[in-house]
C-alpha cells in the first residue's frame, strides 16, 4: 500500500545516512562491509539468493526488447513511464510546475509527446484548471487530413504542421517524376512510401517495441477469456491481430476515453480504416477476431479489462508510428530528404499555394495562438538545410548529372558495394544542405542515419564492417579536392535561391496566423542536422553584434551585402517583430487573413496575403525558376498607400508589378501608411 511504500522509502534514506556516518566514524565497519560484499560477489549462489530477495529482477539488457514489466519512453528502458493519469502522481510530479504557473513565473507550457499519455485530454484539462489563461501548446503530430481535437484546452500545436506546409511551398511538384525515377535507378530502392512505413512499423514492433506488444497481447488474451466466442484464440492469433492493426493505423493514435464512454467520429474512421486494411493485408487472420478488436477499440464491447486494453492500445500505436516512421522509414526513403521532417509526409511532393492559404485561414479562425515553427530541437534538418535541398526539386536533371558524376568519382572509396547507394545518395543531399560540413560532423551524421535506418547496422546491433566502410567512404570523398571543388561549384549555384527561400519562409512564419517560434541560432543561417548536431552552442555575441548594426536607418543594399553572415534573415526577424509589437491587432487572434491575387506569367511563383487590414506579406517561391525576372506579373494591393518595412519604399494600391514590390529586397513586408500620424 502507499503508506508502506512511503515509510520504506523514508526509512531507507535514514538508514543510508546512518550507515554512511557510522562508516565514516569507524573505518573498520566499512572494511567489514566491503569484505562481506566481496564474499557474496565471489559466490554465485549467494549472489543469486541475495538478488532473488529484491523487488526487481536483473536481466540481460536485450531482454527489454521482448519482456519488460513496465512502460517506458519509447524504447528507452531507463526512462520509466509515469502514470500521469493518477491524480496523486500528477500532483507529486507537477507540484513545482503548478506553483510556477500560479505565481506567474511561467506564462505558458509546451507539452512534448502528449500521445504517450493515457488520456491526453484529461491531463490537459488539469493543467488548464491550474491556470486558465496559460498559453499551452502540444507537440501533436497531425497526419495530412487529421485535425487537432477541438475539445482540448490548448492554443494549438507546436507547429510541425505549419513547418511542413510552409516548406512545401518551396518544393516544385514538377520535379517529382524525374527525381523519383532517378532515385529508383540510382539506389534500386522502392519508391512507395506507404508500403515502406507498413514494413518499418512491423520491424519496430518486432525488434524495438516487442515488450510493449507482448504486454498488450497478454491483456488481450485476458479479455478474450471473458468472451466465450473468442476464448479459443491462441496468444499467437492475438499477437498477429494486434500487430497488423497497429501497422495499418493511419494516424498516431485515437483518443477514445473509455472512462467517459466517449468515441469521436474521427476515431471510428481511423479504427475502421486500420481494420479493413489489416483484413486486406492478412486474409489468414480470422475476420471475426479483427472485428472483435475493432468493437473493443470503439467501446462497443465494454468492461474493466476491455477499457484497459483500449487505453493501452492507444499508447502503443503512437510509439510505433514515431519509431517506425520518423525514426526508421525517414532514414530509408531518400528521394528528397527535405520532405522527411517530423510530421511530414515524404510522399507529398510540395504544397499548393491555395491549400496553404486555406490552412492559414483555418488557423486564424480556430487556432490563432498556435505555435509556428520552422526549426526545433527535434527537426531532422534545420530550416535552412531543407531550403537548400528543396531547390533540387527545381533542377532534377542537373542534380542527376551531378550525382552520377560524383558517384563515379568516389567509387574508389567504397569497399565493394559498401556503403550502399541509398546511403551514398543521402550523403550527397546532406552535403548540399549543410555545406561547408566538417568531415567528422558528416561522419557522425551518416553513422546515426544508417543506424536509425536499421538495415545494415543499428544502435543495438552495430555492424562494424559496414560502419567502417561508411566512415572510409565519407572521409575519402571529403578528402578528395577534385570532388570537393566540383561539389562547391554545384552548391554555389543553389545558395542564392535557397537563401531567398529561407528568408521567405521566415517572413511567412513571422506574419502568418499564430505565434512564431525562432529556434536558438536560427536568427541567422543555420545549417544544422539532426540532434545532437542542432544542439551545439549558439554564438549569441555574434548575433548581438549583428543586431546592433541594424539599429537606426538601414540601407537594404547594406543588409544584402551581409548575405553571407545571415544579415538579411536577421533584418526580417527584427523588422517583423517590431511591426508585430507596434500593431499587435493586425496579427493577433482577431487579425483577419486575406490571400492576395497575383496575375501574370510568374503568378505561380509568389505567395502574398494581408493581415488585419494593415499588413501585407509578399514572398517569392520556386526561386530557381525566376532567372528571367517577374516579367508581366502584378500583385493586387488593397488600401491606399503602403510602406515597405524592409526598404522604406512607398507603394500604392492597385495592380503593382512584382518587380517593383521586390526591387530592392528579396521579400516584402508592407504596413499600411494610410493612418500614419
Amino acid at each position: 500500500d502507499r503508506r508502506s511504500v512511503e515509510r520504506r522509502h523514508r526509512d531507507k534514506e535514514v538508514l543510508r545516512r546512518q550507515l554512511a556516518r557510522h562508516c565514516a566514524e569507524r573505518p573498520e565497519a566499512g572494511a567489514a562491509i566491503d569484505a562481506v560484499i566481496a564474499e557474496i560477489n565471489a559466490d554465485h549462489d549467494a549472489l543469486d539468493e541475495l538478488l532473488e530477495r529484491q523487488n526487481f529482477r536483473l536481466a540481460y539488457w536485450r531482454t527489454a526488447g521482448r519482456d519488460l514489466g513496465y512502460r517506458r519512453f519509447f524504447d528507452v528502458t531507463t526512462l520509466i513511464g509515469l502514470r500521469a493519469e493518477d491524480q496523486r502522481v500528477f500532483a507529486d510530479t507537477h507540484a513545482l510546475l503548478l506553483r510556477w504557473l500560479a505565481e506567474g513565473v511561467l506564462d505558458g507550457l509546451r507539452i512534448d509527446h502528449p500521445d504517450g499519455l493515457r488520456d491526453p485530454e484529461e491531463y490537459l484539462r488539469r493543467l488548464h484548471a491550474a491556470r486558465p489563461d496559460a498559453w499551452i501548446v502540444v507537440e501533436k503530430i497531425l497526419e495530412s487530413d487529421e485535425e487537432l481535437r477541438s475539445s482540448w484546452p490548448v492554443a494549438g500545436t507546436t507547429g510541425y504542421d505549419f513547418l511542413n506546409r510552409v516548406g512545401g511551398l518551396f518544393v516544385d511538384p514538377a520535379g517529382e517524376e524525374p527525381l523519383t525515377t532517378f532515385y529508383a535507378d540510382f539506389t534500386g530502392q522502392p519508391t512507395e512510401f506507404r508500403t515502406l512505413t507498413y514494413e518499418t512499423k512491423h520491424l519496430v514492433m518486432r525488434d524495438v517495441l516487442g515488450s510493449e506488444v507482448n504486454r498488450l497481447t497478454a491483456l488481450f488474451l485476458d479479455v478474450c477469456e471473458r468472451h466465450r466466442r473468442h476464448r479459443d484464440y491462441t496468444r499467437h492469433d492475438l499477437h498477429e491481430a494486434l500487430r497488423e492493426v497497429t501497422a495499418c493505423f493511419p494516424v498516431y493514435r485515437t483518443y477514445v476515453r473509455a472512462a467517459a464512454g466517449h468515441v469521436e467520429e474521427a476515431d471510428v474512421r481511423y479504427v475502421e480504416a486500420a481494420v479493413e486494411r489489416a483484413r486486406s493485408n492478412r486474409p489468414d487472420i480470422d475476420p471475426d477476431l479483427l472485428h472483435f478488436l475493432r468493437d473493443l477499440l470503439l467501446l462497443r464491447v465494454t468492461g474493466r479489462l476491455e477499457a484497459e486494453l483500449v487505453m493501452r492500445f492507444q499508447q502503443l500505436t503512437g510509439a510505433v508510428m514515431a519509431k517506425g516512421v520518423e525514426d526508421t522509414a525517414f532514414y530509408r526513403f531518400h528521394r528528397l530528404v527535405s520532405l522527411n521532417e517530423v510530421g511530414g509526409d515524404p510522399a507529398r511532393f510540395g504544397f499548393p499555394v491555395a491549400d496553404f492559404h486555406a490552412a492559414c485561414a483555418e488557423t486564424a479562425e480556430w487556432w490563432p495562438r498556435a505555435m509556428l515553427s520552422t526549426s526545433t530541437h527535434d527537426t531532422k534538418r534545420s530550416e535552412d538545410v531543407r531550403a537548400r535541398i528543396n531547390v533540387l526539386s527545381e533542377i532534377p536533371d542537373r542534380w542527376a548529372e551531378a550525382v552520377g558524376r560524383w558517384s563515379a568519382w568516389n567509387e574508389s572509396y567504397r569497399r565493394g558495394d559498401l556503403p550502399d547507394r541509398n546511403a551514398e545518395y543521402l550523403f550527397y543531399q546532406t552535403l548540399i544542405g549543410a555545406w561547408p560540413l566538417e568531415v567528422e560532423r558528416a561522419v557522425a551524421y551518416m553513422e546515426k542515419a544508417t543506424r536509425e535506418a536499421k538495415q545494415h547496422t543499428s544502435w543495438t546491433d552495430p555492424n562494424d564492417t559496414y560502419e567502417e566502410a561508411l566512415r572510409e567512404f565519407v572521409r575519402g570523398a571529403l578528402g578528395d579536392m577534385g570532388f570537393v571543388t566540383d561539389l562547391e561549384g554545384f552548391v554555389s549555384g543553389i545558395i542564392a535561391p535557397a537563401r531567398v527561400s529561407s528568408v521567405a519562409q521566415t517572413l511567412i512564419k513571422l506574419t502568418a496566423p499564430g505565434v512564431p517560434d525562432i529556434y536558438q541560432g536560427a536568427e541567422l543561417w543555420d545549417l544544422s542536422l539532426v540532434d545532437p548536431d542542432n544542439r551545439r552552442p549558439v554564438d549569441h555575441g555574434q548575433r548581438a553584434a549583428l543586431l546592433s548594426r541594424l539599429a537606426g536607418a538601414v540601407d537594404p543594399e547594406a543588409v544584402l551585402r551581409g548575405m553571407d553572415e545571415g544579415l538579411p534573415k536577421l533584418w526580417v526577424v527584427r523588422q517583423a517583430l517590431r511591426l508585430r509589437a507596434r500593431r499587435p491587432e493586425w496579427f493577433g487572434r482577431y487579425g483577419a487573413y486575406e490571400p492576395l491575387e497575383a496575375r501574370g506569367t510568374r503568378a505561380g511563383h509568389v505567395v502574398a496575403y494581408a493581415r488585419g487590414g494593415g499588413s501585407v506579406t509578399v514572398v517569392p517561391r520556386l526561386v530557381a525558376g525566376l532567372a528571367d525576372g517577374w516579367e508581366d506579373t502584378t500583385l493586387a494591393l488593397p488600401g491606399m498607400r503602403w510602406r515597405n518595412e524592409l526598404t522604406g519604399d512607398d507603394l500604392y494600391a492597385g495592380d503593382v508589378p512584382l518587380g517593383e514590390v521586390l526591387a530592392r529586397f528579396p521579400v516584402a513586408l508592407l504596413a499600411s501608411a494610410d493612418d500614419e500620424t
